[in-house]
């Protein structure tokens, strides 16, 4: 697979502001900038074609600026071992078409697996294995990995999300001081989102990432089915609690419908501040459920040991949401609600 960086600025009108989608709507003014031009990685895993099908992006209405590529010495400069976040280098041969990537410091080889880059820490140990909670566990099974697209994430709508098209416009517009850069697709799932980034030729680079090999299998093969070009799209299985990125190097980090499914929010939030650069912009959507404040005791009482169970983390509160981004440098908050849905935004500090 390919492995290489150049640079890229892809210019786009800008999105209007998110509108609220029910009530309890609340906006912190954000600081608004225009992106500056972002190094563009090119990592490649997967046997998609690079083919622009019907559904990509118009090149009237994106056209990005693409140099020559940058020397081998700044190749998966934006890529870090997960062990130790030093900078990864390719070990396949100069074509480009890598094997494995090995960290420039500890030495600890992460292999390409065809659909996707592994960049766990644990990958290659053959006695070693580590129980996850069972939400996790639950999201790496292929029949889950299998519907997650075919009916799964659609029914979501009780929550009070908006639908796919919907959300993906509101998190554009929170996206919008980033847009030539390099977007992280925090548990992107089957990549629903993923494809529409790319699609939308906004990014320089799609990062599709998520701890389950069935999701982005799942991902893969819907990349070949819609013909989307993989030339800005990296496919990568990873740790939300331990980014493979070196720190500041992220412009954007976006997580759809995750973080109540992630087993410690706290250090998945420190991990994403610490990838983005000053200025970088992080978008999420949840559940939330301070939607009936009666309840709030009571699920503040039985959160821990509910957690700890199924690693679902789904009694988080707006509060509770805009104090963990202060606590690790992200501030300018804002947030849109509707139900037990928030979409909410944050910016690393300058």
């Amino acid at each position: 697979m390919a492995a290489a960086l150049g640079t890229a600025t892809a210019p786009a009108a800008a999105p209007t502001a998110p509108r609220g989608c029910g009530h309890g709507r609340r906006r912190v003014a954000a600081r608004r900038g225009r992106a500056a031009p972002a190094r563009r990685l090119l990592l490649r895993a997967g046997a998609s074609p690079a083919v622009a099908g019907p559904d990509a992006p118009d090149e009237a209405a994106v056209e990005p600026l693409v140099e020559a590529a940058a020397p081998e010495t700044s190749k998966l400069s934006k890529l870090a071992c997960p062990i130790c976040y030093y900078p990864l280098t390719n070990s396949g041969d100069q074509s480009g078409d890598a094997s494995s990537l090995e960290c420039s410091t500890c030495k600890k080889v992460y292999p390409n697996k065809q659909d996707y880059w592994d960049l766990t820490v644990a990958v290659g140990s053959t006695e070693y294995s580590e129980s996850m909670p069972a939400a996790t566990e639950l999201f790496r099974t292929p029949l889950v990995s299998f519907l997650y697209e075919r009916g799964w994430r659609q029914n979501f709508i009780w929550g009070g999300f908006p639908g796919l098209e919907r959300e993906f416009e509101m998190a554009k517009a929170y996206l919008n001081p980033t847009i030539g850069g390099t977007i992280v697709d925090a548990s992107c799932g089957s990549g629903l989102f993923s494809r529409l980034f790319v699609k939308s030729g906004l990014y320089s680079l799609v990062v599709a990432l998520d701890f389950s090999e069935n999701m982005l299998k799942q991902c893969n093969e819907y990349v070949k089915q819609e013909n989307i070009s993989d030339e800005r799209l990296a496919l990568v299985r990873a740790d939300i609690s331990r980014l493979p990125f070196v720190s500041g190097s992220i412009d954007a980090v976006h997580a759809g419908a995750a973080i109540h499914c992630w087993p410690s929010p706290a250090c998945a939030v420190a991990e994403i501040s610490r990838v983005l650069h000053p200025g970088g912009v992080f978008v999420a959507s949840t559940f939330v459920a301070d939607v009936i404040p009666p309840a709030i005791p009571i699920l503040g009482i039985g959160r821990p040991y509910i957690s700890q169970v199924t690693g679902n983390n789904i009694f988080l509160s707006e509060v509770e949401l805009e104090d963990l981004c202060k606590a690790c440098g992200l501030v300018n908050f804002e947030f849109v609600r509707s139900g037990f849905y928030i979409m909410f935004s944050a910016t690393k500090a300058s």
